[in-house]
């Protein structure tokens, strides 16, 4: 077993879906992206999972649209914060 590439926590995948969706990479740029999401993961529990196929036959629509509703939350804390911190140069 290699656990790099057989166990993954769920809200990475939901977090990156989120970015997709909002387009954030025409937004940010690499580095900017790299750190609001360790900023998100870590406000956000981990969900470990071997297999994409399990969650979707067995979360319920409830408990995903919870785990979505945490990464909106999460990231929109997350961009408040890197927003408000001063540009180094």
């Amino acid at each position: 077993m290699n656990i790099s590439n057989d166990i993954h926590n769920y809200y990475e995948k939901l977090v990156v879906q989120h970015f997709t969706a909002g387009k954030f990479d025409e937004k940010y740029d690499a580095d900017f992206l790299a750190d609001l999401t360790c900023i998100v993961l870590n406000q956000l529990p981990t969900r470990y999972i071997r297999h994409e196929v399990d969650m979707s036959f067995y979360l319920p629509a409830s408990e995903r649209f919870e785990m979505e509703t945490n990464v909106k939350a999460a990231v929109a804390k997350a961009l408040e914060f890197m927003k408000s911190q001063p540009v180094s140069k």
